[in-house]
């Protein structure tokens, strides 16, 4: 019980709460916005289509450490800005802007995962709505709107379901960028418990930190299937 009460007290707990959910917030919206988006256009014919899939598909099979080796030294504003003569930022040396750099690079490594998901429920769909909406005059807009969207929702709350729980535990990418720095700056749930535990070899404090975690996560995740269960017997 004390181990609680010290937690609570202690500011830098509330703080990485508060980070981990505006992480959560707006890397899984975007994720979610720009998969969608990326997997209806890939559903219609062009050339090179393949090619253009296996390309999106690149940054989700690489190793996270590797990526966020990659993008810590594309973010060094000697490397690219300066020798374009452009004014240099430093992405994960600035307070203000760290936390959304670290965002960007999770955006551009899992957005894939929403694309696969929902390009797989888009091709399970029957073609005969598609069909039927067609012969009415329906607009290609109309048709996704009215049409595709609404049969994609238990494959959309599914991906989301997913990215939901992967989001909330980052932990690959920010330790190999930033460790939870400059400062606190993006130090979220995941690396503070970690540093309490293997740096300051507090484990009582880590475990405590770890439950309160555990419990959020199943909380919001018994939250987001009840919506959808409620979704789909409504429709």
């Amino acid at each position: 019980l004390q181990n609680y009460i010290d937690l609570f007290s202690d500011s830098r707990f509330p703080m990485a709460i508060g980070r981990t959910f505006i992480f959560t917030a707006i890397a899984l919206t975007i994720e979610m916005i720009l998969g969608i988006g990326i997997a209806l256009f890939l559903n219609r014919r062009f050339f090179g289509k393949n090619f253009v899939k296996t390309a999106f598909l690149i940054p989700m099979v690489a190793t996270p450490v590797a990526i966020g080796m990659v993008w810590k030294l594309m973010y060094d504003p000697n490397y690219i800005l300066k020798s374009m003569g452009m004014p240099t930022v430093n992405f994960l040396g600035d307070s203000n802007i760290a936390l959304y750099s670290l965002i960007v690079v999770d955006i551009w490594e899992w957005t894939p995962q929403v694309m696969l998901i929902v390009l797989a429920g888009i091709t399970s769909i029957s073609t005969e709505p598609f069909e039927s909406a067609m012969v009415d005059g329906a607009t290609p807009w109309q048709v996704t709107w009215h049409i595709t969207l609404p049969l994609l929702r238990p494959t959309i709350f599914t991906a989301f379901l997913l990215r939901l729980i992967d989001v909330l535990k980052t932990f690959d990418i920010m330790y190999s960028m930033t460790q939870g720095g400059p400062g606190y700056a993006t130090e979220t749930m995941n690396i503070l418990s970690y540093r309490q535990a293997f740096e300051f070899m507090q484990f009582g404090s880590a475990s405590s930190m770890l439950i309160v975690f555990f419990v959020v996560v199943m909380v919001i995740a018994a939250i987001t299937v009840k919506i959808k269960s409620k979704m789909e017997v409504d429709y």
